[in-house]
């Protein structure tokens, strides 16, 4: 297996840019001196979470007798639906995941679903189930887009400044497109080993 496509593809789900004003909006309400430290927390949470997925995802999948084809599948639709969000978001604000609630977060909405979201768990259990033998290269993948991602997070203020709102809204509509082709191949490929 090649790990830069997968850190492309679970870097894209985090989609961090996207989530960058979301994050900044639920972070104002905290004192500013709190606010490095709730951001890393909520950064480690999430670590925690998609590492417990990548592990421990294909006996959940065992467990519930689902195939790899129907994770593969039901994850591209996932992906395909996240995408749209992206590319055409909706009028009623609050990010790709919908509104949040008020007060200082604490795992959601930051860590989940915002970081270790629905998307990206169901990507993790089929990864995992797809290349049983690489779990060491999986999870240099995860660390690698999960120390993107928090990076660009960490510095969400000052990317927000420097792109301005027209610079994120079109990289995010770029990312949008891409994971659009990505999940349409994911879906052809559940597609074809089920017909097989």
């Amino acid at each position: 297996m090649e790990i830069y496509s997968t850190v492309i593809l679970l870097f894209l789900i985090m989609d961090p840019l996207g989530n960058m004003p979301v994050f900044i909006s639920i972070l104002k309400g905290v004192p500013e001196e709190r606010r490095s430290k709730v951001l890393i927390r909520e950064l480690l949470i999430a670590l925690f979470i998609l590492l417990i997925f990548l592990f421990a995802g294909k006996y959940l999948l065992l467990s519930l007798h689902l195939k790899q084809e129907s994770v593969s599948i039901a994850g591209a639709i996932i992906l395909f639906i996240i995408a749209i969000r992206m590319i055409f978001p909706s009028n009623r604000g609050g990010g790709i995941m919908g509104s949040t609630p008020d007060g200082e977060p604490f795992i959601v909405p930051l860590a989940i679903p915002l970081i270790a979201g629905p998307s990206i768990l169901a990507t993790l259990m089929l990864v995992s189930s797809q290349h049983p033998g690489h779990q060491l290269e999986l999870t240099m993948a995860v660390f690698i887009s999960w120390a993107l991602s928090a990076a660009i997070l960490m510095m969400s203020g000052k990317i927000m400044k420097l792109l301005g709102g027209r610079g994120i809204f079109a990289i995010e509509r770029l990312m949008g497109m891409i994971l659009v082709m990505l999940s349409v191949q994911m879906f052809m490929d559940g597609i074809a080993h089920y017909l097989q």
